[in-house]
């Protein structure tokens, strides 16, 4: 019990900044279209959590700006040393989001995003890093099927696995107190306009910090 009480101490004590925000949803749910829009809006105010996987870049991505792209030999090396909050194994490959990059947004005096999936959001409930959590959920299923065939960027084995995934969290989304809000990405604008009401206080603060 100590030991555990230690280790949550010294998570609070590294995380000490603005409260971060936490999104979640299924590849497809439009996550990022929206964090784009947020951040293009409140250049000052949000930052974006670069988070580690040891998956190949797509195409257009930059290391260092969508991902930080390391071996798994690498990252497993660092997720012992604890230098990560959460991590995951999807599809054969890792993704985390380490310590550093949320203290590298916080040192800013900005508000930090965390993009993660299901297990992340269960390992960030077990420390006190006290984040916003917000889910991001397509209209269907079947809208959700369609965006990710549009993409053409998976294979056969790689959709049907995201479409396995999206399932769960569909039915992850609805579980009793593990979100503050979910927001149904039907209409753009719309979902935009609700991520950021949600948002407001937060910004106000940090807006009020930086004046």
């Amino acid at each position: 019990m100590f030991v555990r009480h230690l280790l949550r101490s010294i998570t609070r004590q590294a995380m000490a900044g603005p409260r971060p925000v936490v999104i979640s949803g299924p590849s497809g749910a439009g996550k990022s279209t929206l964090l784009k829009l947020l951040l293009k809006e409140y250049k000052q105010v949000f930052g974006f959590s670069v988070s580690h996987t040891t998956r190949n870049p797509r195409p257009g991505e930059e290391n260092g700006k969508d991902y930080h792209f390391v071996s798994r030999d690498e990252m497993l090396h660092s997720i012992e040393a604890g230098e990560f909050i959460e991590n995951a194994e999807f599809s054969g490959n890792l993704y985390g989001t380490s310590k550093a990059a949320v203290q590298a947004v916080q040192a800013k005096n900005q508000i930090c995003i965390l993009d993660i999936d299901m297990q992340g959001v269960r390992n960030i409930k077990k420390t006190d890093l006290n984040p916003i959590y917000l889910s991001i959920q397509p209209p269907s299923f079947e809208i959700l099927e369609e965006r990710l065939r549009e993409r053409k960027t998976e294979s056969k084995e790689s959709l049907a696995n995201r479409l396995i995934a999206a399932k769960l969290d569909m039915e992850f989304s609805k579980e009793p107190g593990m979100f503050d809000e979910v927001i149904i990405n039907d209409i753009l604008d719309d979902a935009y306009l609700r991520l950021r009401s949600i948002l407001t206080v937060e910004i106000q603060k940090v807006k009020g910090t930086q004046n």
